[in-house]
């Protein structure tokens, strides 16, 4: 998510799947930090479902946030894959500006995703 945001998590976990997961339950809480130095929040890192081959879905109570929901779909394509994220959230202010945050943080997320694992669209 680097340069624009990063998300802090306890020593030793690296991926989602490093965690005991109940759905609904909190894995971890975390500190939101714009250009990973500006505290701009706290999200309690929550999943109603994963499966690492197919995308999770994440209800997180955070900060800035009054509902947060994403779903993430990784569907296979050709010889590579597609991913969809859908995003239904209610910002506690400022809702424009911060739907037209999130439209930039994703739109870079999956620039960021194709530069590292190839765009083969």
């Amino acid at each position: 998510m680097m340069p624009l945001l990063a998300m802090t998590a306890p020593s030793g976990i690296e991926r989602l799947t490093d965690v005991p997961m109940t759905p609904g339950r909190p894995l971890f809480h975390s500190r939101l930090l714009l250009g990973g130095l500006i505290p701009a929040g706290t999200s309690a890192l929550t999943l109603e479902s994963l499966d690492p081959r197919s995308g999770f879905v994440e209800c997180s109570p955070m900060t800035g946030m009054a509902h947060w929901r994403h779903e993430r779909r990784i569907v296979a394509h050709g010889t590579g894959c597609r991913v969809t994220d859908l995003l239904t959230f209610e910002p506690r202010f400022l809702p424009r500006l911060t739907a037209g945050l999130i439209r930039i943080f994703f739109h870079h997320r999956h620039r960021r995703l194709r530069r590292v694992f190839g765009d083969r669209a």
